[in-house]
Parts: C-alpha cells; sequence; structure tokens
C-alpha cells in the first residue's frame, strides 16, 4: 500500500494542506482562508478555532480530491506560523483570540524586561532581540490587562501546537517554536529562568519542549471524526514556518542556506552552534534538524517594495498587462532589462515599514537616492530590486564572517522572476539555486519532518527527493564589483539619513 504524508502550513492568511507521496510527489494540495482582525493601530489577532476548522475541511478535502483511503496517511505534520500568543486553560479550550507575531502591542512590557537585563546579554541567552514581536512579552501583556485570562492560563500555544492538541489531546511545543516565545536558552534549548524571572511570568505555563520529530500521539476518535483522519494516525509536532523552509530548501546541514523572497524576505544558512553578531544584526533559531541551528537575517519589505513601485508606478504596466493578458511583472522586468546594473547611479532604500534585519530600526523610511537627469522610468524600477538585495546582502555578510557562502537556493513568489535571481547571483557572488516548486518549501519542511519523525525516512536527506533545480544562475564578475561599489554607498546613504528618518517619525505623529 502506498503511503502519504499530509502536511498542514497555517499562515497568516489561512491554512494550506499538502499531501505528499514518501517518494516525494506533490500528489494535492488545499487553502482555506481565514481572517486577521487588525484595530488599535498594531494590534493583530486571529480566532484559534479558525485554524481547526482550517484543518478539518482541508484534511476531508484533500482525502476526496486525492481520491486515497485515510488509512494510507501515514503522518500528518506541521508548520505554523510563529511568535505568538494563544492562551488555553486545562482542557484546552482558548480564553481569548490568539495574539500573533504581526501584533506589537507589547512594548511595555519589552521595556519591563529591559529594565532586569540589557539587549546583548538577552541576545545571547535566546538569539533574538527583547521585542514586542515575540510571545513571552504578549503573555505578559495578558498577565498586565487580562489577569483573570492569565491566572486561567494552563498553556500559552502556538498555532501548531494548538493543533496538535486538538488532534491528540496533549501539550507541546518543539524547538523552533520555543525560540520563538523569546525565552528559550538557545545555548541548551531549555527555557531561560533567568529571562522566564525577568518578565516575572509562571514558567509551568510554557508547554514541555520537544525535537519537532516527535510524535505526539495519534490522531483521537473525536478528531477522526471532525477531521476525516483515521484514529490513531500519528501525528508529528513539525515546527515553525520559517524552519520548516529550512528544510524544505535543503538547508540541512552546515553551510547550506536559502533565501526566501515574499513581501518580507530572509536569508537563512545552518550550523553547528548559535552564531552571534556583536552588533546583533542577525538572529538564530533552534533547527528543525537536531542539534543544528538556524541563523537568519528578515528584513519587513522585500517583494513588499516591489509590489508597491507596481501599485503606485506602474500603472501603465498594469494597463498594458490587462490589454494584452499578460503578468504585470513581466512586463516590469522587461523594463528593469533596459537598465544597466547600478540604475544608471540611483540607489533605493527599501525601508517602506521600518526594517528589522540588519538595521532594526522602526523609525527607517524608503527613499530614492541619486537621482539625475539622465535618469529614466527603467532605472527606478531597477534600483527597487538593486536596494532590496543590497539589503539582503548585509545579512548574507555577517553570516558570511562564520559561514561560506558559494550557492544560495531562492524560494518565495519574488524567486520567480530571472532578472531579479540574476541581480541576486551579481550582488551576493554566489550561485543561485532555483527549484522547481517555488512555493512549496514549508510544506515539504514539514513533509519531511513528519517522515522522519514517523520513521518513513532515515533522516532528512530524504527532502533530496523533494527539491526539483530548475535553473541555476551564476554570478558575474564585472557586475559584482559595480555592485560592491555601490552597496558602500547605499550603507553610508542609511547612516547619513538615520537621524533624519527619526526626526521625519516625529512629524508624522504631530500631522
Amino acid at each position: 500500500m502506498k503511503r502519504y504524508i499530509l502536511a498542514h502550513d497555517l499562515g497568516t492568511s489561512g491554512n494550506k494542506a499538502t499531501l505528499f507521496s514518501e517518494d516525494g510527489e506533490l500528489i494535492a494540495s488545499q487553502i482555506y482562508a481565514y481572517d486577521t482582525d487588525y484595530f488599535n493601530v498594531n494590534w493583530a489577532e486571529q480566532d484559534s478555532m479558525d485554524w481547526w476548522r482550517a484543518v478539518c475541511e482541508t484534511s476531508k478535502g484533500i482525502i476526496q480530491a486525492a481520491g486515497i483511503k485515510n488509512t494510507e496517511i501515514a503522518v500528518v505534520s506541521f508548520s505554523g506560523q510563529m511568535m505568538g500568543c494563544l492562551c488555553v486553560d486545562r482542557q484546552g479550550s482558548p480564553l481569548r483570540k490568539a495574539i500573533i507575531w504581526a501584533d506589537q502591542r507589547a512594548q511595555k512590557q519589552a521595556a519591563e524586561i529591559a529594565e532586569h537585563i540589557s539587549m546583548y546579554d538577552f541576545y545571547r541567552i535566546t538569539g533574538h532581540r527583547n521585542s514586542p514581536s515575540y510571545g513571552i512579552q504578549k503573555l505578559m501583556w495578558v498577565r498586565d490587562n487580562e489577569p483573570e485570562i492569565y491566572e486561567n492560563t494552563y498553556k500559552m500555544l502556538n498555532a501548531k501546537d494548538f493543533i496538535v492538541f486538538k488532534l491528540t489531546g496533549n501539550f507541546y511545543t518543539e524547538y523552533t517554536d520555543g525560540t520563538s516565545c523569546n525565552c528559550l536558552d538557545i545555548n541548551n534549548l531549555k527555557w531561560s529562568e533567568r529571562i522566564i524571572e525577568c518578565a516575572g511570568i509562571d514558567g509551568d505555563k510554557l508547554p514541555e519542549l520537544k525535537p519537532s520529530t516527535f510524535v505526539a500521539g495519534g490522531v483521537t476518535e473525536e478528531a477522526a471524526k471532525a477531521t476525516g483522519l483515521a484514529a490513531g494516525t500519528p501525528v508529528v509536532l513539525g515546527g515553525g514556518d520559517g524552519l520548516c523552509a529550512n528544510v524544505g530548501a535543503g538547508s540541512i546541514s552546515p553551510g547550506k542556506t536559502f533565501s526566501y523572497v515574499g513581501s518580507s524576505a530572509w536569508i537563512a544558512t545552518t550550523s553547528e552552534k548559535p552564531l552571534f553578531d556583536e552588533q546583533m544584526r542577525t538572529i538564530t533559531w533552534a533547527h528543525i534538524v537536531p542539534g543544528l541551528y538556524s541563523p537568519n537575517g528578515t528584513m519587513q519589505s522585500a517583494g513588499g517594495s516591489y509590489s508597491w513601485i507596481k501599485n503606485n508606478i506602474c500603472l501603465a504596466e498594469i494597463e498594458q498587462a490587462e490589454a494584452e493578458g499578460r503578468d504585470v511583472y513581466d512586463i516590469i522586468n522587461e523594463k528593469i532589462e533596459l537598465s544597466p546594473p547600478g540604475a544608471n547611479g540611483i540607489i533605493f532604500l527599501p525601508y517602506l515599514l521600518g526594517e528589522r534585519a540588519p538595521r532594526w530600526n522602526p523609525d527607517a523610511k524608503g527613499a530614492f537616492i541619486g537621482i539625475k537627469m539622465e535618469n529614466n522610468r527603467s532605472d527606478f524600477l531597477r534600483s527597487v530590486l538593486e536596494g532590496i538585495t543590497m539589503n539582503l546582502s548585509i545579512v548574507l555578510d555577517v553570516l558570511r564572517q562564520q559561514v561560506d557562502v558559494e550557492e544560495i537556493l531562492v524560494i518565495g513568489g519574488g524567486a520567480k522572476g530571472a532578472v531579479w535571481r540574476q541581480i541576486m547571483a551579481d550582488i551576493y557572488n554566489a550561485r543561485i539555486l532555483v527549484p522547481r516548486l517555488l512555493e512549496e518549501a514549508t510544506s515539504m519542511g514539514a513533509a519531511v519532518t513528519g517522515g522522519v519523525g514517523a520513521g518513513l525516512f532515515k533522516d532528512f536527506s530524504a527532502i533530496e527527493k523533494f527539491i526539483d533545480i530548475e535553473y541555476v544562475h551564476m554570478p558575474r564578475k564585472e557586475n559584482f564589483e559595480v555592485y560592491a561599489e555601490m552597496k558602500k554607498i547605499f550603507d553610508s546613504c542609511y547612516f547619513a539619513l538615520k537621524d533624519v528618518f527619526k526626526d521625519m517619525t516625529g512629524l508624522s505623529l504631530k500631522a
């Protein structure tokens, strides 16, 4: 009997269920969308029961669409949004809506932690900065503002951990989502007593830590009726979405590096120990593969910047695409190719949403710099892709201080365009590998994690069955030399404007 792996990817906009055969073939996928409540400027919440409904409906739907028996599914595994805070009681019932990764309300709580521990010391323990983005700060907010809910909270969970409970009745998390709680000691993969003490929260409210490959239990009879899965089907914890992408992109051994390019973007590699940067420009996650780590740097607005210029500057291209029945980005890419490397001297700072890595500056702003009379539309368009890539290359430079990187596998919607991939190769001075399935890495990572946990695969090298490289872009020496000089100026432009950006933030608040 053929065996299948069901991977659920619980994202921000919805759940994507994907069915793979054990030999790596993509059989079917289904998406179930759910809503996010954005309010109070920087708050973001979701109904965790929407996650459960999404898993139930897509599980039933994918079994039917694939025309298989539920007993042919050998394991269910997960990828999930990270850095959240869902408070549940002893019965696993949600006590309030989940505060998700995008929520920034816990600034006061992050400041409270900072009163007890320096940012540098915090970073050396957790591999991350102390920030309102993470789980423990959000739990502190619940404690301070909703004390009755905090008191009744049995465990704080992330999205996939809640679904694992719904399927098995057991409370666990694993090391990748443990990292996203911002209170895991990255050096020994245990909850940090010092951070928990600084936060002033009850450490018993954190779930038990296990490896990503841990079998949390079998699907219960009740869950089987709701999902259409066979009772007793093994449920593997899986990992946070960013770390499942590591596995899905083949970054499973030291030095294997990949870049995800979507609305945001990151470069991540794999190492045998946490990589700390003295300027704290990069962060380190626990890896899904036991004993390994994933140093990473994530920028805020990558494809988001590209989408912004399309929507606001490229109205003529949008009209042309509609008239010709073409993808507007294909037309924009044709315009970009008319401009030479360096965009005839225009530099774009891609900080439309402030910036995380490598700047860590919420006041940073976007800017076009170096505009001259001879510049044209193509130069502006090209400068956007170059500015995004130069920003990511600073992250890569930090990683290269401790890891040798000669090739980078790229995934995500931003990797569809050949012109941008060549810009990446030239700026990074690295081979760019392009898989056939650009947007399935997180699901493939979850599937392989499940396969290893359930014993279908001997180890994580099974990902090689799933990855099919379609294109390779080689760096061009003459272009790299141009970009090396441009990047120095790019960096200088940011630092020259850093204080101006802060002043502009003050003006916008007064307006």
